[in-house]
């Protein structure tokens, strides 16, 4: 996590947060549970359905009675690509039979009742240097009875969500909504915001009752676990050492409780946090993930997302008057279709104990400038609540970003993560080409081939890009390439479609809601 996300944190929800809240109420804010991305793999043929046609079609597979008839990942996936939803893919079909293994694991898997919420457990290896104070309680089930997770990893546009979503829809009983144990679904953004929420919050208490050196790490595993035996967490990357040393003691706690966690990311595990600083100290971390986990590469030469569609106009340049009068066009016929059509000049947004100023909004359209949203110390978790509160949002006069923006670089990445996070419809006005907007001058050649195909894929002039010098690390590269192929994306009818599907303005529930 970026430095500036955890101070943000810290500084704006201290002792706000109770430290057994249920993750399940930020998961089904940040990220919907039942296959919202399978439907990305789309076939032409479905485009071609009605509206009426395409959200019967989804209720179909949303349904909860539906849902319980697909006793497994393989019999979901074959259902979705008889139903002409995902594309008849051989290598993904190979990747389902993978997930297999841990689905059988899991239908005989019961971890038992946690302890009290006052004991900790007795730490192993890893853990024994990180926790203050000591415990006798052994782990609540033994290791070799905590069934390996599961790490996908792979390129952008390699179906990572959209299989960890088919993993997490079929679960076995007991691990479903409502079960003896439950589970939880949630982008790695909004698990480690609240992750430091609960940590501060226990640390809080405990200073109060005269502990303030006890590890609060223990309890916020045993919260975690309390609302689910099995995590599936989406985009897991380290960029930090704040990031890198948590996750160190969180994972060793989580198995101690008998969790079990499914996980996507761009890297496999021993290129996880490369060139960090003080990475030795991560080392025992990848070991463990290594060792905990079964790693799956997705990688197959595919793009998922990078399907035949139709391309929407809703990115605008260069910055001049026929933009700027187009994009003030767009925005006043949008809010004039909205159910709450009032456009309110400067309206507050509750931000995380703070407030952040929409220049102007309807109920559900907001219009910012890019220095709004990224000239200012905004975070993660500010971005995912603003395209929660705003299902369209329009950014205006994006610039070209030079060295002298790299920080706002960054935030325009982790924006458009937020955006695509929460199926944002998207308008943007730049000086150049979307994608252009990232180069400059003094920058040195891209050697990573994944990026460089990633961009070749998608028609981007990976001379121009290469010559950047805003990205300096490899993640910095992976998270370009992934905002390119998510703007990529969201520039689609099929990005519309979904997006009108996930946040409908007419009183009905969208089809993720029913189940």
């Amino acid at each position: 996590m970026h430095p500036r996300l955890l101070a943000g944190v810290q500084r704006a929800r201290v002792g706000a947060i109770p430290a057994a809240r249920s993750l399940a109420p930020l998961a089904r804010a940040r990220a919907s549970v039942y296959l919202r991305p399978a439907f990305r793999t789309v076939t032409t043929s479905r485009s071609a359905l009605s509206p009426g046609q395409r959200e019967d079609l989804e209720h179909k597979i949303h349904d909860s009675q539906a849902a319980a008839s697909f006793h497994d990942p393989m019999t979901r996936y074959e259902f979705l690509v008889n139903e002409g939803v995902l594309r008849p893919d051989e290598h993904q079909r190979k990747i389902v039979k993978k997930l297999m293994p841990l689905w059988e694991q899991l239908k005989d898997y019961d971890p038992g009742p946690l302890p009290e919420p006052e004991a900790e457990v007795q730490p192993s290896f890893f853990g024994k240097f990180f926790t203050r104070k000591s415990s006798t309680l052994e782990p609540i089930i033994p290791l070799d009875q905590v069934p390996k997770g599961l790490y996908l990893y792979g390129s952008v546009g390699t179906g990572k969500t959209m299989l960890m979503d088919l993993f997490h829809s079929t679960l076995p009983h007991q691990f479903q909504a409502g079960g003896k144990y439950g589970s939880t679904r949630i982008h790695f953004h909004s698990f480690m915001i609240e992750v430091l929420q609960r940590q501060h919050a226990v640390t809080a208490r405990y200073t109060a009752e005269g502990d303030g050196k006890r590890d609060a790490i223990p309890e916020v595993a045993r919260s975690i676990a309390a609302d689910g035996r099995v995590l599936c967490f989406d985009e897991f990357q380290v960029t930090d050492i704040v990031t890198a040393m948590l996750l160190r003691n969180l994972f060793e706690r989580l198995t101690d409780f008998g969790v079990v966690a499914i996980i996507t990311s761009n890297r496999h595990p021993d290129e996880l946090y490369i060139n960090g600083i003080q990475r030795e100290s991560f080392i025992p971390a990848i070991d463990l993930i290594k060792e905990r986990f079964d790693i799956v590469d997705l990688n197959s030469g595919t793009d998922y997302r990078k399907m035949p569609r139709t391309i929407t106009h809703v990115y605008y340049h260069p910055l001049n008057e026929e933009t700027s009068a187009e994009m003030d066009k767009l925005f006043h016929g949008l809010a004039s279709a909205d159910p709450d059509p009032e456009i309110k000049i400067n309206r507050k947004l509750p931000l995380w104990g703070r407030e952040l100023t929409v220049p102007e909004s309807s109920g559900h359209v907001a219009r910012f400038t890019f220095d709004d949203l990224c000239n200012h110390p905004l975070s993660a978790a500010d971005y995912l609540e603003i395209t929660a509160k705003f299902p369209t949002v329009f950014v205006e006069e994006v610039p070209k970003l030079t060295l002298s923006e790299r920080d706002q670089a960054r935030r325009f990445i982790t924006f458009i993560d937020a955006c695509y996070e929460n199926k944002t419809k998207l308008f943007i006005s730049s000086n150049g080409p979307i994608y252009s907007i990232f180069s400059d001058e003094n920058g040195s050649a891209m050697d990573d081939e994944t990026i460089k195909q990633t961009m070749t894929d998608l028609g981007i002039n990976t001379e121009v890009v290469g010559s950047s010098s805003l990205f300096s690390s490899d993640e910095e590269l992976f998270a370009f390439a992934r905002c390119v192929s998510r703007l990529t994306q969201m520039a689609t009818k099929e990005w519309a479609d979904e997006s009108a599907l996930a946040h409908p303005t007419n009183g009905k529930k969208p089809p993720a809601a029913r189940q």
